[in-house]
């Protein structure tokens, strides 16, 4: 079952006219990867602690199904972005280019396209399963201890499937790199979880590695960033304020996305290599 899942999901990003651009037919995407972590793992309740007592836990989320069930497994992928998107990125210092503004509004529609597949996927196959992303239980909470957060991390459920580790722009570096899209199901199938092949939950980071990088500092138009870490106001600020009120009638979109820190660094596409090699 964990290989024919596997499979739809591929054929789906491959196939699924929604993964698209309008003009020329490229793809948003490219071939996902894919990662499994057990319900029941201990992360999702640290997660409470590191994230917040509103993160919600897969058990907890399933018993606010009508009947309650008890979940086995979490699905979890990453959407590489297009390397053609990314490279129209690069150049760019103030405002994301199109192309990463159209993926960030109509490939996150496609990315929610997936989760309700293989959702239907599952339930066809006579098993149970939702999209935390998709629940009515998920909400968003602007102000709290780590800044705005909501009850369902998808980057934190990519972590626990062994998908990669945070960055110091709090992304996730996975073996393909910081620029995706990430999305979840969870679900009773039992499938057995993936590894997490790291020595820390930072460790594809230069800067958490070994002090050294930096990049996506700079790449910031509004010092977002720094040593320090992440300021999520300033940047939600920009990404969801000014970027749209600059960009988005000309794009033709009303999310923009930014992406400048995810693209011109060395994790953009890959676990940048540095003087000390992330385990393995």
């Amino acid at each position: 079952m964990r290989e024919t899942l596997c499979r739809m999901i591929m054929d789906f990003v491959q196939e699924e006219p929604g993964n698209r651009f309008p003009e020329g037919g490229a793809p948003y995407f490219t071939e996902p990867l894919i990662g499994f972590a057990a319900a029941d793992d201990p992360l999702f309740a640290q997660y409470q602690t590191v994230i917040g007592p509103f993160h919600l836990t897969p058990s907890e989320l399933a018993q606010r199904e009508d009947p309650p069930w008890r979940p086995a497994t979490v699905i979890c992928w990453a959407l590489p972005i297009s390397g053609e998107t990314r490279r129209s990125n690069r150049s760019e210092t103030t405002y994301p280019s199109r192309a990463w503004a159209l993926t960030r509004q109509h490939g996150e529609a496609f990315n929610a396209a997936l989760r309700r597949q293989v959702v239907q996927f599952l339930v066809d196959a006579g098993y149970r399963a939702f999209a935390p992303q998709l629940h009515p239980a998920w909400r968003e909470y602007p102000d709290t201890p780590v800044g705005i957060a909501c009850s369902w991390s998808e980057r934190h459920a990519a972590y626990a499937a062994g998908l990669g580790t945070f960055s110091l722009n709090d992304a996730l570096i996975t073996p393909r790199g910081i620029a995706h899209r990430l999305g979840s199901v969870v679900t009773d199938l039992a499938i057995e979880p993936s590894p997490r092949p790291w020595s820390d939950h930072r460790s594809n980071c230069l800067w958490y590695r070994e002090g050294s990088c930096g990049a996506c500092i700079g790449r910031c138009p509004v010092g977002a960033l720094s040593k320090e870490g992440h300021d999520k106001a300033i940047c939600r600020g920009y990404v969801y304020g000014a970027v749209p009120e600059a960009v988005g009638e000309r794009y033709g979109v009303s999310s923009t996305g930014c992406g400048l820190c995810q693209t011109r660094v060395p994790c953009e596409e890959r676990i940048p290599v540095g003087k000390k090699t992330p385990s393995p």
